[in-house]
This record gives C-alpha cells, sequence and structure tokens, in this order.
C-alpha cells in the first residue's frame, strides 16, 4: 500500500515538473519585461506636458548641454543651455502689407500676421467697418481708420494689390506678402462660395466637371459684370491674378501678364503656396527673422467647407483645358512656384531641419491648445528659436476667427483716432446674387437696403 502512494506520488510530481518549470519561466520573463520597460520609459516619465516637449528638446542648438539633447530638462542646470537662442544677425522686419486673396487659405495666415501685430502693437490700416476692403479698387477716405499721419506698418485684409495707393501710405522699406493656390483647387473652391453654377446656368452634379470640357462655351455668362464700379470679374478665369491686380480683359494678352508677373516677383517679398504651407513659413520667418512662434498657427482649418465635387480630380484633358483657360493663373503660380523653392534652396540645408522642428513644434502646441490644459506648455529654446510658453490666451488667439482678433485690433486704432464706425462693404457672393437675380450691384450695405 504505501508502495502504491509513493508510485502515485512520484507519477504526480513528475506531471507538475513541466507546469513549475513554465511558471518559472514566465514569472521571470515578466520580470525581465517590467525591468527593461521601467528603465526605457524611464526618461518619458514626466508630466503632460513634459512628455510632449521631449521630442523638441532634441533640437537644441549646438552650444546645448548633452543632457539637453537627451531631453531631460527638469533641473534648472540642464536648463541653462536652453534658455536663450543663438544670437541672429538680423533685425524684425515690422512693417508688411499681405494681400489676402481669396479662396486660399487666407483665414488662417491672417491669423499669423493679426497676433504679431497686437504683440508688437503695430499700427494696422483697418477697415472702418466689416472684415474687408473694396477689392475692386483702392479704398475711399471713409472706408479705414485713420492715423494721424496717414502712415502704417501693416495690412492683411482682403484688398486687391494697388501698388501706386499702398506706395502712399507705407514706407518703401516694407515687406510685401501675399498667398497663392493651385489654380484647378481654386476652381473648385471659388465655384462652390461664389455660386458660379449658378451665375452660368449650371445644373449638374459635377459643375466642375462639366464647365471644364468646354470653358469657352460658358464666357459671356462666368464674366460679371459690376455696374456700380464699372469692373468685370471672372471667378472662373483668372480669379487670382485679378487680386493681384491683373485685369480681366488682359486674359489673352500673354505678354502683357508675363510683364505684370515679373513686376510682380520684384515687387513681393515672398508669395507663400497654400500646398507648401509649412515651407513657406519657415522661409518667411527666415526672411522677416521672426520667431517660431510668430508663424505657428492652429492645425484645425479655419474657414473650411465641403461640398460634393470638392475631392474631384480632372482629367489630363480637362486641366489641358483649364491651364489654356486660366493661362494668366497658371503663369503666375508656375513663377512663384518656382520662386520658392529657389529662395528655400538659398536658405542653405539646414533649412529642412528647421522645417521638421516647425512641424513637430507645430503638432505639439496644436495638441496642447486642444486639450485645453490649465498648466502652460513650455517650449525649449533651439537654434531657431528662444524658449517661449504656450498659455491660454496664445491658445485662444491661434483659434480665434479673423472678425475676432479685427475687433480687437480695430478698438484700439479708435480709441488712439476717435474715429466713428464706417459703413460696410457688400460681399462679392451677395453682388453675384443680386447679378443672377438681375438686380444691381451695391459698394455699401447701406445702398443695398435702400
Amino acid at each position: 500500500m504505501d508502495e502504491n502512494k509513493l508510485l502515485q506520488q512520484k507519477v504526480s510530481s513528475s506531471k507538475r515538473a513541466p507546469l513549475k518549470i513554465l511558471l518559472f519561466f514566465l514569472a521571470f520573463g515578466t520580470i525581465n519585461i517590467i525591468y527593461f520597460a521601467q528603465i526605457y520609459f524611464q526618461k518619458f516619465d514626466r508630466s503632460p506636458q513634459e512628455k510632449r516637449l521631449f521630442n523638441v528638446g532634441e533640437w537644441n542648438s549646438t552650444e546645448t548641454t548633452q543632457d539637453n539633447r537627451k531631453g531631460t530638462t527638469g533641473t534648472q542646470e540642464n536648463r541653462k543651455g536652453t534658455e536663450k537662442a543663438p544670437k541672429d544677425t538680423c533685425s524684425p522686419q515690422r512693417k508688411f502689407v499681405f494681400i489676402k486673396t481669396h479662396k486660399t487659405g487666407g483665414c488662417t495666415i491672417v491669423n499669423i500676421f493679426q497676433r504679431y501685430a497686437i504683440r508688437h502693437k503695430l499700427s494696422a490700416l483697418l477697415p472702418a467697418a466689416g472684415t474687408f476692403f473694396p477689392w475692386h479698387y483702392p479704398p475711399a477716405k471713409e472706408d479705414y481708420i485713420h492715423t494721424p499721419d496717414e502712415q502704417y506698418d501693416v495690412l492683411m485684409n482682403h484688398m486687391r494689390y494697388n501698388k501706386t495707393w499702398l506706395r502712399t501710405k507705407f514706407p518703401a522699406n516694407t515687406a510685401y506678402i501675399s498667398v497663392l493656390r493651385e489654380p484647378s483647387s481654386h476652381l473648385k473652391s471659388a465655384m462652390n462660395y461664389y455660386n458660379l453654377p449658378k451665375l452660368m446656368k449650371i445644373k449638374s452634379k459635377n459643375p466642375v466637371q462639366t464647365f471644364l470640357q468646354d470653358p469657352w462655351k460658358y464666357k459671356d455668362l462666368s464674366e460679371a459684370y459690376f455696374d456700380f464700379c464699372n469692373v468685370t470679374w471672372d471667378g472662373t478665369r483668372n480669379f487670382l491674378s485679378f487680386d493681384l491686380g491683373y485685369p480681366t480683359e488682359g486674359a489673352e494678352d500673354k505678354e502683357r501678364a508675363r510683364q505684370y508677373i515679373s513686376e510682380l516677383e520684384a515687387d513681393f517679398t515672398l508669395v507663400l503656396l497654400l500646398e507648401h504651407l509649412d515651407e513657406s513659413l519657415v522661409l518667411l520667418r527666415r526672411l522677416m527673422c521672426w520667431e517660431v512662434l510668430d508663424v505657428l498657427y492652429d492645425m484645425t482649418p479655419k474657414n473650411n467647407r465641403n461640398y460634393s465635387y470638392k475631392k474631384y480630380v480632372p482629367s489630363a484633358e480637362e486641366l489641358a483645358n483649364l491651364r489654356r483657360w486660366k493661362a494668366v493663373d497658371y503663369l503666375l503660380y508656375d513663377t512663384f512656384n518656382s520662386s520658392l523653392w529657389r529662395k528655400i534652396a538659398a536658405q542653405g540645408p539646414d533649412f529642412y531641419d528647421e522645417l521638421h522642428y516647425f512641424k513637430e513644434v507645430k503638432q505639439l502646441v496644436s495638441t496642447h491648445c486642444k486639450m485645453r490644459g490649465k498648466e502652460n506648455l513650455k517650449v525649449a529654446a533651439s537654434k531657431w528659436s528662444p524658449q517661449f510658453q504656450v498659455d491660454q490666451k496664445l491658445c485662444r488667439g491661434m483659434k480665434a476667427m479673423v472678425p475676432k482678433l479685427l475687433a480687437t485690433m480695430r478698438k484700439s486704432m479708435w480709441a488712439a483716432t476717435k474715429q466713428q464706425k464706417g459703413r460696410k462693404i457688400v460681399r462679392i457672393q451677395t453682388n453675384i446674387l443680386r447679378i443672377i437675380h438681375g438686380r444691381p450691384t451695391h459698394k455699401y450695405r447701406t445702398h443695398r437696403k435702400k
């Protein structure tokens, strides 16, 4: 009997042996995983803000300590190398005119310029009412807020480029800036926003496709005549060029267009491209000798709209038709596309290091602002930027729409000039609807109401 019990115990023990071995290795492996995980994630064991700051800390300048390059920014000793960026050899340019072209992402870009003007208390040439100037001719005296000497630091609203008039308001060292958008993408946006299918009596589900099959078929319908100012405008043809001062009737004059665009290239410090906005803004920062903080923007689009044909991709034949139809706009875009990359190439190889850094900081700040945390986010200094903090005020400013910041700027201008409020300008799309319904066009809303 005892022998039988002993035999059973041996058999039972032999069955449990593999299980014990398995449990031993599982326990040993788990302990090692936890141990190495603790070592690996030790550098990330920070507050949420510090975790998001870690990658930015890697971009510190060559003078920064080794610990700072590893991201250990917790102690005062480690922060010594990151409190200040290397000294710049240029002075910030604080006189600029931004010609806000239509349907080119201008609201996002204007927010950058508005925040800069408010931060540095610059004197802005502002519309007396509304958010834009008359786009077809220079503003009349009652259309803008006046300074005593009629001299201004900045302009950043919708206004058609007029060199002669602008030179009377801004000094010779003013930087001129604008933004363009790839013409086929611009056409789709303009079609939707300005009710152009209704103007041209196109009733198909994809008016862009219908139009591009034969744009010349709609020439008499696409041209809108504004009787109150004797101006003809075509939202389908050379809209971008029109915003920059080129006349609608010059659509077929290639030599005139080349000469005018050549003059624009000489006039403008930089023309941004919406399709390459980050590259454009990094270049802008360098040319204007600004800080990275000055060109940050909220990644959420400011004025985004959805419509059925937004993602439509024209065929090769349709694009060829559009290139002939929008010949001046394509020449304009191609010219400043080449100009952008030529200027970037002249910046040297570290331009792309800064571009990578800018994208990381932009993502970091946008995420922080979206979380609406009470704690400030500290962004360490780099070779391109001094240290700065992201607080709730900055987040609100980045998220603000153009009218809100414009109201802040206008209020301070009124306080300084004691000027009365002006009359609001009628929007282009409102006048287009009036043309569609056979009604006269107007400059001011008060005229429309009468």
